[in-house]
């Protein structure tokens, strides 16, 4: 049909306009003067076209769905507080005036009156990851289901830019700022919308915000669960603005574009204060931020909250609680090694032990712990800092990463001279951490000595309880993903996935994944021997070590995640 349509003399008409002059519910004529005016007055076609009485609601739906062979829905047949609202957010609903009516595997039901509008396809399906197949519906009755969700994004953000936005936050809400603040950035929306973001991400539970800017659009979007999403769209016309206020209020050069810079801020939300740390880059088209959520209370949830299996949770705290020696964490960016780290020293957090701590940055404020932050530029770097500590006679050290021989020989003497040292690296898994650490130098006696015991992580989003349902895999899959044969004995049944109005696409918040390796006498002999990592991990199986895809199937069996979830975050 679309083949079709581009060979009719209207090609000078796209989309929409196309579709009816081909039917004959326009003269071609006619069709021009609407898409002019929709352009003279800043409008979409179909609103114009409507507006002008030109074709009414319903005959429009029905010549688009007869024209492009779409599903017709009539929305009075629904109840408009049971479409999914999570996938997308009301806001982009409203924007780019869609309703997401379902979602099935990777396609996305999403119900339009312009469904030729490639332009809000992309960028939906850049949002969720999701391939949106378009439903017809009537744009009258669209709207008025749009209206009843909230003011459209698109007008709230125009009055915002011409300085009429209106942000209602309870009055104890402030971001504590420098005391001299520029005047150019003292621009009242551009400050009601940042605190507005801030909050807004912190009730979605979001870890990052990132403000993006592009050569013809500026987007915001929040981490939430792991996952980016695009939140909104601001008038590009702000971009300046905002990020001259965000440098102000974490105390950064705002004059200075051309290089990256790093700072912090902090926002009293109801009772408590939550600290922001904050990352300029300059790019093409203007400074991209990122603004990472730093929640101090997320460390103090206990080791129970951090979904340890019980046999993981002993090993780990049995070690801990040693006098001396040295307890690694490892995983990607992002898989929660420093609040696993954070939670071990709030729980040796006691007034009579002495605890030094290491950072790139310090990422969360600990009372009663000494806290440095590194600085290259000068001279504070992960060894100075160590070789300090050793002469503050202190009880536990911990190092924020080991990225070079220097400071890997420090912490290791330091763990050898009765000190418990704590510290990240970044590998795969645990065996691969012990010969990670041989390559960059360390003597093989030194580590075997030193090291009682390695922890590999990553984070796997948490099933919603209210939506998941029993998926049926096939039995080969789940062989396949590593179950055995005994345990497919039908005693359980796997969850899959599904999406409400609580949860983001049928997941909501994360569990911990963890292979928790003790380094036994056998494995400081495999150390001295120089053997390799798969030599380690043959004997940690051995000595009942599970795996971190074994880890994860303990949770799929227990229903709290899902197996594709597994299978995507261990990648065995």
């Amino acid at each position: 049909m679309a083949d079709t349509l581009a060979e009719t003399p209207h090609s000078a008409l796209s989309g929409v306009a196309r579709v009816l002059v081909h039917a004959g519910k326009l003269t071609e004529k006619a069709a021009e003067g609407l898409v002019q005016s929709a352009s003279e007055k800043k409008t979409s076609f179909v609103a114009a076209l409507i507006k002008a009485g030109a074709v009414s609601p319903a005959d429009l739906a029905h010549t688009l769905s007869t024209a492009l062979a779409l599903p017709l829905l009539d929305l009075n047949a629904i109840d408009p507080q049971k479409l999914p609202r999570s996938i997308i957010d009301g806001k982009l609903s409203s924007q780019y005036q869609v309703l997401v009516l379902g979602k099935r595997g990777g396609r996305l039901f999403i119900g339009g009156a312009d469904p030729t509008d490639q332009e809000v396809v992309e960028r939906i399906k850049f949002a969720t990851q999701l391939t949106p197949e378009w439903v017809i519906v009537e744009h009258d009755k669209l709207s008025k289901i749009l209206e009843g969700s909230g003011a459209s994004a698109t007008e709230t953000l125009e009055s915002m830019a011409s300085g009429d936005f209106e942000f209602d936050a309870p009055e104890e809400v402030g971001v504590q700022e420098s005391a001299e603040p520029a005047a150019e950035v003292e621009d009242a929306p551009v400050v009601r919308f940042l605190q507005k973001m801030l909050i807004d991400a912190i009730n979605a539970r979001a870890s990052d915000l990132h403000f993006e800017p592009y050569e013809y659009h500026y987007r915001v979007r929040f981490r939430i669960d792991g996952e980016l999403r695009e939140i909104t769209q601001p008038p590009i016309a702000i971009k300046d603005k905002l990020s001259s206020r965000i440098k102000v209020i974490s105390r950064l050069d705002i004059a200075e574009k051309r290089v990256p810079q790093d700072g912090r801020m902090k926002l009293k939300f109801g009772s408590k204060s939550i600290d922001f740390r904050v990352s300029t880059l300059p790019t093409l088209f203007g400074e991209k931020i990122v603004i990472r959520i730093l929640d101090a209370s997320s460390a103090k949830l206990g080791i129970e909250a951090l979904g340890y299996e019980k046999i993981e949770r002993d090993r780990l705290l049995q070690c801990i609680q040693r006098p001396y020696g040295m307890v690694l964490v490892t995983g990607p960016t992002g898989s929660g090694k420093t609040v696993s780290l954070y939670t071990c020293l709030n729980i040796l957090n006691q007034p009579g032990v002495n605890i030094s701590t290491v950072e790139d940055p310090a990422e969360i404020n600990l009372p009663g712990i000494n806290q440095v932050n590194v600085n290259d530029k000068a001279g504070m770097t992960f060894a100075v800092a160590l070789k300090s500590f050793l002469r503050q006679d202190p009880d536990i050290i911990m190092v924020g990463e080991i990225r070079d021989l220097e400071t890997a020989d420090i912490a290791i003497k330091a763990a050898q001279t009765g000190h418990m040292v704590m510290s990240t690296l970044h590998t795969n898994d645990a065996p691969t951490t012990l010969t990670r650490m041989l390559n960059m130098g360390v003597a093989p006696f030194n580590i075997a000595s030193s090291v009682l015991l390695i922890t590999a992580q990553r984070l796997a989003r948490k099933l919603c309880e209210s939506c998941k349902v029993p998926a049926d895999y096939p039995r080969e899959a789940m062989r396949k993903a590593g179950f055995d044969e005994s345990d497919l004995n039908g005693s359980w049944k796997p969850f899959r996935a599904v999406g409400c109005s609580a949860c983001s696409n049928g997941y909501r918040g994360r569990v911990g994944i963890y292979q928790v390796m003790p380094v036994t006498d056998e494995i400081q002999r495999i150390i001295l021997a120089e053997g390799t990592a798969m030599d380690i991990a043959e004997q940690a199986q051995r000595e009942g070590v599970r795996n971190l895809r074994q880890s994860g199937l303990i949770k799929v069996r227990a229903g709290v995640t899902t197996l594709e979830e597994v299978i995507a975050v261990t990648n065995d």
